[in-house]
């Protein structure tokens, strides 16, 4: 991938106000998640917000998808306010400046997508445009920002410019691709139409469900900023991560991954599960990362390795001389770098050959060393610095749990495909169908293939452009219909939800047939 800017230092924010919290700088990264009530349900919205902050979130965020939902955001604030909760509320818009103008004046901060704001939804076409027409296009952009420049000033109200790499505008991805690139291009955009109106309280976040492109664009956007002179809050977290072990991996592996070179200020783990399950991965993940601090203030403390030794003998996946039995009947043989717990091997160390690395955990709890496991390596894979994994645990954890958890790392960073790849997005109050149900029975009536990647989506929101990578996308469309994609054409639509995992299947076992 490419890079853009020479980061040779830390990236530090400056920190914003949130309501009467400071996010950024040095202080502890703050844990968010989102309701997935309907958000004109007062009470269901409330008790919700209520169990996701007593699980230890710092901001709940809530969707508004239009201006009756973002006005009954008042009603929402002020039943917690009456419970004795005084966290800030987040307001989620797409496609309506008018909910978020409205939501502006009730809220801490309002998250809005340069995508789809002032673009129109992509078509995944070129749209060619000179110079001239282009700039007129940022133009116009500034116009329709404008308006909640001003109330969010009045009211002192932070705005979250919120990039997906799935919704990226046929403007964007027409000069600058479907690409990490063309994310951070894109809320430069933004960045520079706010700063021009002196408004400064603001964060980022650059989302994907695929890790490595998550990594580079906030990788980007913190060089990019860095070489201009200003350093905004950011908010980093792996989109549509799906659930389980699964999803926690591929959180813990691209959050870890940020949050261990001292990037990122607010995260959140997308998991297709209910909200409040998302905080104790959140909180395990700086746990483990940022320690008491709750950040990595000096990343270069951890930057120490060990190598071509081991402390303690590895359990499974590997022999005294550094073969890895990845599967029955096949070795892999490289030089081992042992790690203990707290250790990053830095980017910068020239290695010769395969290199293997081999974590050594004292772990009883399997789903704490999975996420632990993640953060630790997870960059590694990411970005195909190593080649093969070998954990070892002198606590509980032993064995075949082991094997598994390392394939899973491996899986998720996409450096070795052993099974399917099932992208699900969290639901929120625009999910059409039962998404945790759904993604449960569409995993088990295609769990017997292989290497493909499958998007489960609650809404049109989210699909087709958010599984833009995906083989084949299951997309909720009006109440209990759903539309069905092969790539970003969608194949039927307004299937009855009851059959349409099976529809599902029958089209993708069609076209293996026809291969």
């Amino acid at each position: 991938m490419e890079r853009i800017g020479k980061c040779d230092r830390m990236y530090i924010s400056t920190p914003v106000p949130v309501g009467s919290t400071l996010m950024g700088g040095n202080l502890p990264v703050r844990i968010q998640s989102m309701t997935n009530t309907d958000t004109l349900d007062t009470m269901a919205s409330v008790a919700q917000c209520i169990r996701i902050i007593e699980a230890g979130a710092d901001y709940v965020r809530l969707t508004a998808q239009g201006t009756r939902e973002a006005g009954n955001l008042a009603n929402i604030k002020r039943e917690l306010h009456r419970a004795g909760f005084d966290n800030p509320l987040i307001a989620d818009i797409h496609f309506n400046p008018s909910a978020a103008e409205v939501a502006a004046q009730l809220v801490e901060k309002v998250r809005i997508n340069p995508g789809n704001y002032a673009d129109k939804r992509a078509s995944f076409t070129k749209v060619e445009f000179t110079e001239k027409e282009y700039n007129e296009e940022l133009e116009r952009i500034h116009s329709r920002v404008l308006p909640l420049i001003k109330i969010c000033h009045y009211h002192g109200t932070a705005i979250r410019v919120g990039v997906n790499h799935g919704s990226l505008s046929d403007r964007i991805m027409t000069r600058y691709g479907n690409t990490p690139k063309g994310m951070a291009y894109s809320a430069m955009e933004f960045i520079n139409i706010l700063r021009s109106e002196n408004f400064k309280n603001m964060v980022l976040s650059m989302k994907s469900s695929d890790t490595a492109v998550m990594v580079e664009a906030t990788r980007m956007i913190a060089c990019m900023m860095t070489e201009k002179g200003f350093s905004y809050p950011l908010h980093i977290g792996v989109t549509e991560a799906g659930e389980g072990v699964s999803g926690r991996i591929r959180s813990a592996a691209g959050i870890g991954t940020l949050l261990s070179e001292g990037i990122g200020d607010t995260i959140r783990v997308s998991l297709s599960e209910e909200p409040e399950n998302e905080i104790p991965v959140a909180k395990e993940i700086l746990r483990f990362i940022g320690g008491a601090a709750g950040r990595v203030a000096n990343p270069a403390d951890k930057l120490s390795f060990k190598s071509g030794e081991k402390s303690y003998k590895p359990e499974v996946l590997a022999d005294e001389n550094g073969s890895i039995l990845m599967e029955s009947g096949e070795t892999f043989t490289g030089k081992v770098i042992t790690l203990d717990a707290t250790t990053f091997v830095p980017f910068s160390v020239e290695t010769k050959g395969k290199i293997i690395l081999n974590p050594v955990f004292d772990e009883d709890d399997a789903d704490k060393l999975a996420v632990d496991a993640a953060c630790l390596l997870g960059r590694y894979f990411i970005t195909r610095r190593a080649d093969g994994v070998c954990i070892t645990n002198r606590g509980k954890v032993r064995g075949q749990k082991l094997k598994d958890i390392s394939f899973a790392i491996l899986q998720e960073t996409g450096a070795r495909i052993t099974k399917n790849q099932y992208i699900s997005c969290p639901t929120c109050g625009r999910t059409k169908f039962n998404l945790q149900k759904e993604v449960k029975k569409v995993k088990a009536l295609t769990g017997h293939l292989t290497g493909l990647k499958i998007a489960i989506m609650g809404c049109i929101v989210n699909g087709p452009g958010e599984m833009a990578g995906a083989d084949y996308g299951y997309v909720g469309a009006a109440d209990g219909k759903v539309h069905i994609y092969r790539g970003t054409i969608p194949v039927f639509k307004n299937i009855p939800q009851e059959s349409a995992a099976e529809e599902l299947l029958r089209l993708i076992e069609a076209d293996q047939a026809s291969l």
